[in-house]
């Protein structure tokens, strides 16, 4: 496995620690709704993300505020996306199917994970001459 790959398992593993224990805290806490507590979970996890991801795992660097404006709009378009699938995925593991919420966010984790690393790469941190 080469090493961005593992930076981004690592950073990965924070940002979903970032989004469990924020969901966590809205829902057992704070008593705030499931979807709700997911939804904002979420956002604060994709911030959480962009700045690690651009930092840590694809070594980004923009020389322009134009160009940071766009990294991070695809960066955040793209999380939108994949947070349809968490949020869709929690909703119905959830209030469908009746798993434990906690359980449920677990699973649509994995299958977040996984699209996101490969938007990341392929679409949002390109560098210069590639996609």
């Amino acid at each position: 496995m080469n090493t961005e790959a593992m930076r981004y398992i690592i950073v990965g593993g924070f940002t979903t620690l970032v989004n469990l224990v924020c969901f966590t805290l809205l829902c057992k806490v704070f008593n705030v709704e499931v979807n709700i507590s997911n939804i904002i979970s979420v956002i604060v996890a994709i911030l959480f993300a962009y700045v690690t991801n651009k930092i840590f795992v694809f070594k980004s660097h923009c020389s322009t505020m134009k160009e940071l404006y766009l990294e991070f709009s695809k960066f955040v378009g793209a999380r939108l996306l994949t947070m349809i699938i968490e949020v869709g995925g929690v909703f119905l593991l959830f209030e469908i199917i009746g798993q434990d919420e906690l359980i449920a966010k677990l699973e649509t984790q994995i299958i977040v994970l996984i699209a996101n690393f490969i938007i990341s790469k392929f679409l949002v941190f390109t560098k210069k001459g590639e996609l």
